[in-house]
């Protein structure tokens, strides 16, 4: 009866990241994470470069996935148009955007050496 339970969950989540890739947002994170992949491997970064590298993608790619679920949220709770609703969707969008600039500089910190300029 556990097991079943465990690997249900396992099911949730893959029917979480299918919701997710019908999200424009979350398709771009992806494309990005496979560039960042593509373009460390090609550079071949050092170890300690890919942890900060799968960190930040992590932290990106879990970061959105919480702000659509909040969004769903959102959007469940107050269908119609409500400036609390907004103000909500907002803040979690936010910190998207936080975490997507802190990648951002943390890839340039990590790319900029390998490259010739």
């Amino acid at each position: 009866m556990k097991q079943n339970t465990f690997l249900k969950s396992f099911e949730y989540a893959i029917n979480g990241l299918r919701t997710a890739f019908s999200e424009r947002n979350f398709r771009l994170h992806i494309i990005s994470t496979f560039l960042v992949i593509a373009l460390g491997l090609f550079l071949n970064i050092t170890k300690i470069e890919w942890v900060l590298i799968l960190l930040c993608i992590g932290m990106v790619v879990s970061m959105e996935l919480i702000n659509t679920a909040i969004e769903e949220i959102v959007d469940f709770v107050s269908p119609g148009r409500h400036e609390k609703a907004g103000k909500i969707k907002d803040l979690a969008a936010a910190a998207v955007l936080i975490v997507s600039i802190v990648a951002f500089i943390i890839a340039i910190i990590i790319f900029i050496p390998y490259l010739p300029i």
